[in-house]
């Protein structure tokens, strides 16, 4: 990645060098895509491994993979819920092409893969599960989770993964003056599952 490129960037100018590796998670088999400036480039972080393998299993029809990177939390959830339909969205084009091609290494038919603006307005998601992009900075992030939240539908939910030393515990008390509650589903490795729900 290049010093000018961040997983966050919608177009990165490092050069593009296609990986793929197998992942074990959740007891699921995964065969995750990569490349140069999109996150989990190589061996999946630990951050997303503590969301799948902790996370609540959706039992909604209609999930979102926000920020998906290498598709990784979408390949996922279309495995653990087969007949879910499973958008996964990023800002970032490179990462774009990569998850939809960990969806076509894994033979997934439910995981829709798109920009951001590419989601129907009027769409809403029974589920979020989510390794945010604290990098991008508090304000961006509050009006990224502010958006994305608001979509949920009366009775979703959504699974956020922080660390604790990049924010997690402020963020949980944030959220909960947006309105929602939030609970602590597990801390693994310094990493926190968030589970938010609306109040």
């Amino acid at each position: 990645m290049s010093s000018s490129d961040h997983y966050f960037t919608p177009d990165p100018t490092s050069p593009s060098t296609p990986t793929t590796h197998q992942v074990q998670v959740r007891k699921l088999q995964l065969t995750l895509a990569g490349d140069r400036g999109v996150f989990n480039h190589g061996e999946l972080d630990w951050g997303t491994r503590v969301l799948i393998e902790n996370a609540q299993v959706p039992t909604g029809g209609v999930l979102l993979d926000l920020g998906c990177g290498g598709g990784a939390i979408a390949v996922a959830l279309a495995k653990l819920r087969p007949n879910a339909e499973v958008w996964a969205v990023d800002v970032n084009e490179r990462a774009i092409e990569v998850a939809r091609r960990s969806v076509k290494l894994n033979d997934l038919s439910n995981v829709r893969v798109v920009t951001v603006g590419d989601v129907p307005a009027e769409l809403q998601f029974d589920a979020i599960w989510s390794n945010p992009p604290i990098r991008i900075g508090k304000d961006e992030l509050h009006r990224l989770l502010r958006e994305w939240l608001a979509r949920l539908t009366p009775q979703g939910c959504a699974d956020l993964v922080v660390h604790k030393n990049l924010g997690s515990d402020s963020l949980a008390k944030w959220l909960a003056t947006e309105g929602y509650v939030v609970q602590r589903h597990a801390s693994k490795q310094g990493y926190r599952v968030l589970h938010v729900t609306r109040a």
